[in-house]
């Protein structure tokens, strides 16, 4: 039986991302524009448990697990990117870029960390030379970023995408200053308007991506023209008011590591379930109490998390009032699956 609770000891402020440790399910990370990186046990008592609090100079904007469920990687408007221990709470500046941090990923097949920034680079941490990182100058400012197996994304402003290939930065990651790996693929992005998010599919095939204008693209690697001719946009997040079409950004994007199947979260404070391969939607949920900022699925496929925040769209200091918490739902075994056709 699917159940959902609210968190205990939620965040004060937006919630920027949550996310799930690869080992242990029940372990959970948030961080938030209140300055801290919440580490929880989601199941350890009704509600979960804070296990520790991670204190950041300015608004934390990303984070991630690293190499085991004890290490994670913050980045922040103070334009840091930072290692966290979890067991000891020490914080240690890996990077600085030259404007505000927007997203972290790390890849653990190639012991990769990848920051990027407003400055319009990305930072290359190879963890195992500590102590120096490579800089790769990309087209234009990164809005987010996303990993596979084998593949890193980056969406960016004027509807650019770029695709790299992760052994080809990892190559790169040894070089301590600016680098220029070449990119993969250089793509424009299927729809018009500013992407919001970038997700990519867990089987290494493509991923999707969101935009500010109820939207979402899903599209494929394989540069071939008949995979290519798969690629599909479609509208979602769009409300009727007062006999007027509202159309909601779609913040985040989650697939399901073990259906491939996606979430997607908006403004319209809903969370929706995808069959990327099939094109049709699988369920919606009921309303949140506040817009989506944020949804992540556990490695085993058996909890969603959703953080939700008022105003998140805005990205204003004047945050209108209303909830900011996060949702741990468990799911069915069938919930997430595509429908049989």
């Amino acid at each position: 039986m699917s159940t959902q609770f609210e968190l205990a000891q939620n965040p004060v402020d937006v919630i920027s991302a949550v996310k799930f440790a690869r080992n242990d399910h029940n372990r959970l990370l948030v961080s938030s524009w209140d300055r801290n990186a919440y580490l929880y046990d989601t199941h350890a008592e009704p509600g979960g448990t804070l296990i520790r609090k991670f204190e950041h100079p300015a608004p934390v904007m990303d984070i991630c697990f690293g190499r085991d469920d004890n290490e994670a990687f913050s980045c922040c408007l103070d334009w840091n990117v930072r290692r966290i221990d979890l067991t000891t709470g020490d914080l240690t500046i890996l990077s600085q870029h030259e404007k505000g941090v927007r997203n972290v990923v790390f890849s653990a097949t190639h012991n990769l960390l990848i920051s990027s920034s407003w400055d319009e680079t990305l930072h290359l941490h190879n963890l195992s030379t500590p102590g120096q990182h490579a800089i790769v100058k990309v087209e234009s400012k990164p809005f987010s970023i996303s990993v596979s197996a084998t593949k890193l994304v980056v969406a960016m402003s004027s509807r650019a995408v770029s695709i790299y290939e992760l052994a080809t930065l990892q190559e790169a990651s040894t070089i301590s200053g600016h680098a220029q790996p070449p990119v993969w693929q250089n793509r424009e992005s299927s729809m018009k308007y500013m992407t919001r998010a970038v997700c990519c599919m867990p089987n290494d095939a493509g991923y999707a991506s969101s935009s500010i204008e109820g939207r979402v693209a899903v599209e494929w690697f394989d540069p071939s023209e008949e995979s290519q001719a798969r690629k599909y946009a479609f509208k979602c997040h769009r409300q009727t008011v007062d006999g007027a079409d509202v159309v909601y950004p779609v913040h985040a994007l989650a697939f399901h590591p073990v259906h491939g199947t996606f979430a997607s979260g908006g403004g319209d404070c809903v969370v929706a379930l995808w069959d990327a391969v099939g094109k049709r939607r699988i369920r919606q949920y009921q309303r949140f109490p506040s817009s989506i900022s944020t949804v992540d699925f556990s490695a085993d496929g058996r909890m969603m998390a959703v953080g939700v925040s008022p105003g998140y769209e805005n990205a204003t200091e004047d945050v209108p009032d209303g909830p900011t918490k996060v949702f741990i739902r468990t799911l069915t075994e069938n919930e997430a699956q595509a429908k049989k056709k």
